[in-house]
């Protein structure tokens, strides 16, 4: 709960400091010269409702969204060795990092991935791809697990929720901001909303979308890292690294949905500016960081 108030109690803060920033460069009375309507504190509170509201929704979503849409079978009675391996591993490791029991699925994908989800520690999913089961060793297998379970113990989907909730809302502020200026001050539109605020509104809310979006999947990145990490205090260092060095001999995982390929063990791979938007870091810098690692 001290994450959902620091990151709520954060994004208060910055909003009042917007506001008190446009108020000493008089932001309020240049609009009001220009016959500008606009009430930036409902904006704010809006934009906070509306930016904050999608990503908690999918939160409490997130679990039975990864079960329809990749098609995850639920382990209920273990059915051979391997599934109740799967299952017991899992659940030793939740209870070494101290968190609820989460429920163990597997879905049929010739790729080797694995995800964790779910809007409670105590209550999530952890899911493995019938192609990591074959590609992979015991060991190898036992590391991504833990890697998954860190994910969960971190708060990662909540915290990710959180963060995309405040970009969420400030996407939303700053593009209603824009097409208030561009429908009152270009357009000289005088009461209501013509058609270029509706229109630059929401060119701006995609443009400026498409930049959060770097913030996020900067966060995104610095998680897999810390997720890294518990995989290897939960299984050990060496079979962290195995199990990144096998994903790099076999091809990128491009079967996750895109609200999923946060919480997978291997993001997509590119360089420039396309780097800006990988969910995670490239696997040798993974493998790079567990090697420093004391």
């Amino acid at each position: 709960m001290s994450r959902i108030f620091l990151f709520l109690a954060t994004n208060m803060a910055v909003m009042v400091l917007v506001s008190i920033v446009f108020q000493i460069f008089g932001f309020q009375s240049m609009l009001a010269a220009n016959g500008v309507d606009l009430n930036l504190q409902a904006v704010m509170v809006m934009s906070l409702v509306v930016g904050f509201s999608g990503s908690i929704i999918s939160l409490f979503m997130s679990k039975s969204m990864a079960k329809r849409s990749m098609g995850v079978r639920i382990i209920e009675r273990p059915e051979n060795n391997a599934e109740r391996w799967l299952q017991e591993t899992v659940y030793r490791q939740a209870d070494r990092a101290g968190i609820g029991r989460p429920e163990v699925g597997i879905f049929d994908s010739p790729q080797a991935n694995a995800f964790a989800t779910g809007a409670n520690r105590n209550a999530a999913l952890v899911a493995v791809s019938t192609g990591l089961l074959n590609q992979m060793t015991q060991d190898e297998v036992e590391a991504v697990l833990g890697h998954e379970i860190s994910h969960v113990s971190n708060g990662d989907m909540i915290t990710m929720a959180l963060i995309q909730g405040v970009v969420n809302t400030f996407v939303m502020f700053f593009s209603t901001v824009i097409g208030h200026l561009i429908d009152r001050i270009v357009f000289k539109t005088e009461r209501g909303h013509g058609p270029a605020y509706y229109i630059t509104s929401i060119i701006a809310q995609i443009v400026l979308s498409v930049l959060a979006s770097i913030i996020v999947m900067w966060f995104s990145r610095r998680r897999e890292f810390r997720a890294d990490q518990g995989g290897a205090e939960l299984a050990s260092r060496e079979k962290m690294i195995a199990s990144l060095r096998r994903l790099q001999q076999t091809h990128e995982p491009k079967d996750l949905p895109d609200q999923m390929a946060a919480f997978g063990i291997s993001g997509g791979v590119g360089g420039g500016l396309k780097a800006l938007f990988l969910t995670h870091p490239p696997l040798e810098q993974r493998i790079t960081a567990l090697q420093n690692m004391r």
